[in-house]
């Protein structure tokens, strides 16, 4: 068994090549990578075969499974490795050379957790760094986690957690969304009920923002839909006990202003969805605001922040 399993599902090509590299020049070399073309229309296998690495272990997908549907494939990847932890990558996304290296201190330093986590930059198409991510607590329990992540004072992204893969697969595996959206909020919740999770601060995930990311492209209701999912799970969820006082006081507020954390979300779906042909955006959740319940001045509001700079 090698320790780290790493996983490409692979359907974009312009930075694949990048992205497989930054992989390969880890510091620690204990794992594998496993890519897994979607059945892509681009020259996902002309960037593959660039690469000899006994390391890669390459598979193809006989139909496309597609955003829609982008956990099913988070899965089969979880399914195919044969690592002691498990990542996800974004196929446009980068690995700072110690990634591995600094997970490898995290995982040492908190023995026994199933899930860990480490700052990000945002980076831009030309791999400038445009923001970082909030910095964290070195651990915190789950109810503290979500009541952060619900008031969006923090963003994470799918591939700066690493999971202890044999509890991923009895949790059954990646939480499924429309979108993955909020998958990797509600996946990496589950994987820290019980011991919590584990942070560091120093920024070895690069995630690049760009125009095909899932938060910049897909359907807007069908993102909506998954909010609804969300809520759906969470307000379960909340019935599980906290493990101290600290996570009891954040789960009494999750409960006491449920309604509006959920609006907030919804609200944040609408203000991405905004940031390309706002009146047209906006006139389309007017037409479904009782699908949502969103009411007008929510809408009215979501506009106007539209037009603000990020």
């Amino acid at each position: 068994m090698v320790k780290f399993s790493i996983c490409i599902p692979a359907f974009k090509s312009s930075f694949l090549e990048e992205c497989i590299s930054s992989i390969l020049a880890q510091t620690v070399g204990d794992f594998e990578l496993i890519i897994l073309n979607d059945c892509s229309p681009q020259p996902v296998d002309e960037v593959v075969r660039k690469f000899t690495d006994p390391r890669i272990r390459y598979f193809t997908n006989e139909k496309n499974v597609g955003a829609y549907h982008l956990v099913d494939n988070w899965n089969k990847c979880l399914s195919l490795a044969i690592g002691e932890f498990f990542l996800i990558m974004g196929d446009d996304d980068l690995l700072h050379p110690d990634y591995l290296r600094e997970f490898s201190k995290l995982i040492e330093n908190f023995p026994g957790l199933n899930v860990y986590h480490c700052r990000s930059k945002i980076i831009n198409d030309a791999g400038e760094t445009v923001r970082l991510t909030p910095a964290l607590p070195a651990f915190e329990h789950v109810f503290d986690s979500i009541w952060q992540r619900l008031e969006q004072l923090r963003s994470n992204y799918i591939s700066d957690y690493v999971y202890r893969i044999d509890s991923l697969r009895a949790q059954g595996g990646f939480f499924n969304l429309p979108l993955a959206w909020g998958s990797d909020d509600i996946t990496a919740f589950i994987a820290s009920r019980d011991l919590g999770i584990a942070h560091t601060n120093r920024p070895v995930f690069k995630y690049r923002s760009n125009a095909q990311s899932i938060t910049s492209t897909g359907s807007d209701l069908i993102k909506m839909e998954a909010n609804l999912g969300y809520a759906v799970w969470l307000r379960d969820f909340l019935k599980n006990e906290p493990a101290d006082d600290t996570d009891r006081i954040a789960k009494d507020y999750l409960q006491t202003h449920f309604a509006q954390l959920m609006q907030k979300r919804k609200a944040y779906t609408m203000l991405l969805s905004m940031k390309s042909n706002s009146w047209e955006k906006a006139m389309n959740w007017w037409k479904s605001r009782r699908q949502f319940d969103l009411s007008s001045q929510e809408i009215a509001t979501t506009f106007l922040k539209s037009f603000r700079k990020s």
